[in-house]
């Protein structure tokens, strides 16, 4: 699969992240939905990735037990591996592990 189309697919599954934490958990993720619309899916995930503290979406999300549903928790799927370098994946998984996300 060429990285264009990877981008695009993971683009679309940033913007369904953003769904599933609006309709699922009430939470309105304002400027995750603008910057991954100006920015793009993957420039918007590195950014949140390498962000020394959790976005307050992060926040948010965790505080509704929904990590499942954060930047951090995609990037861990293989799929999207080619994507983000190692440092970024093993980043994001740093911060889901020291906020208590049970891997399946």
């Amino acid at each position: 699969m060429s990285s264009n189309k990877l981008e695009r697919e993971f683009h679309k599954a940033m913007i369904h992240i953003y769904e599933r934490a609006r309709d699922e958990t009430g939470y309105l993720a304002t400027r995750f939905i603008q910057m991954t619309t100006e920015l793009g899916g993957v420039e918007t995930a590195r950014i949140l990735i390498n962000a020394d503290k959790p976005s307050d979406g992060y926040s948010a999300l965790w505080e509704r037990k929904r990590l499942d549903i954060t930047v951090e928790a995609l990037v861990q799927d293989p799929k999207w591996e080619s994507l983000f370098t190692p440092d970024e994946i093993s980043r994001a998984r740093q911060r889901l592990i020291e906020y208590g996300y049970n891997f399946k």
